[in-house]
């Protein structure tokens, strides 16, 4: 059933909302994390994707030995691990890499340009036409983040690495808009749980790799407070909210999904308010509403094609 015609349920919006305002609190449980212990960006990383990698290994196993279930072709295992890779491995840790730098807010803005870049990945690469309204949102979403990051710049001015935290977000940003665009174009063929389970585990296995190849084995055991940051950022960050998002995806469809989802910099900002003390400035919230306002448009063009 084409996804317009999914209509807006209550139990869909607040499953979604849910999920989108528990996705939100990853940045709070990064930094909350990086001031109270002394991990690295990689050790945290890794714990994450540790905690997290049961859950997916069982939704792996449950699909795959499921009767009637298609086998995916060589050409489908390496789209899906590579997406996985992309879109999970390299994209989180420049997340985590960048939010050393800089604040949860600006983290959550920056990264929530992803839609705009995999529309014009779409448009670029897949040749998709780009509508006037789709236009407008674009340079909405854009001009939203150049409000935001001038109002930021004014509070950091003596953070020498603001910039360089700001372009690992970005390339956050980038990696996961190719993540999107091209689960896209494979998640009709092989399905979304499918997709979902092994290009996670692909992307816990890069991470792993990375971990035993360079990791601070030491910072694994100062304490188990950093234990304990792990498991909520898998299971509370992570594992919950991806499922809650998936199960509004079938009851109301990705296109409600997208325009609710843009709750999230909204709920950053203001949990960075109140668990980190961070500052809130008019131009913030102003750049975050064209922000919003972008995404929003994007997601109600879509419902209207």
């Amino acid at each position: 059933m084409p996804d317009v015609k999914q209509k807006l349920t209550l139990a869909g919006f607040l499953i979604t909302l849910s999920g989108a305002i528990l996705f939100s609190t990853k940045a709070i449980l990064v930094k909350l994390a990086f001031a109270h212990t002394p991990v690295d960006a990689l050790s945290l990383l890794t714990l994450r994707m540790a905690f997290s990698l049961p859950f997916y290994l069982f939704t792996a196993f449950f699909i795959s030995s499921r009767t009637g279930n298609k086998k995916m072709t060589p050409r489908q295992w390496f789209i899906t691990l590579g997406l996985g890779v992309t879109g999970y491995y390299l994209s989180s840790l420049f997340d985590f890499l960048g939010l050393q730098y800089i604040s949860a807010g600006l983290e959550r803005l920056i990264l929530f340009l992803y839609p705009t870049f995999a529309l014009l990945i779409n448009r670029f690469a897949f040749h998709e036409r780009m509508e006037r309204s789709q236009q407008w949102a674009v340079l909405l979403t854009y001009a939203g983040i150049g409000v935001a990051f001038a109002s930021e710049l004014q509070l950091d001015v003596n953070n020498s690495n603001f910039y360089w935290g700001s372009f690992l977000v970005f390339l956050c940003a980038v990696t996961y808009s190719i993540y999107i665009a091209g689960s896209g174009r494979i998640i009709p063929q092989i399905g979304s749980n499918k997709f979902t389970a092994y290009a996670m585990l692909a992307a816990t296995g890069g991470i792993l790799i990375h971990f035993l190849a360079k990791g601070n084995y030491t910072v694994l055991t100062q304490g188990h407070e950093l234990w304990v940051y792990g498991i909520l950022l898998a299971i509370i960050a992570t594992v919950i909210p991806s499922f809650m998002l998936s199960n509004g995806m079938k009851r109301i469809g990705t296109n409600n999904v997208a325009i609710i989802s843009s709750i999230g910099p909204i709920s950053t900002i203001l949990q960075a308010h109140y668990f980190l003390g961070e500052q809130i400035t008019p131009l913030q919230l102003f750049g975050t509403l064209l922000v919003i306002i972008g995404i929003c448009l994007l997601g109600w063009k879509r419902n209207a094609e």
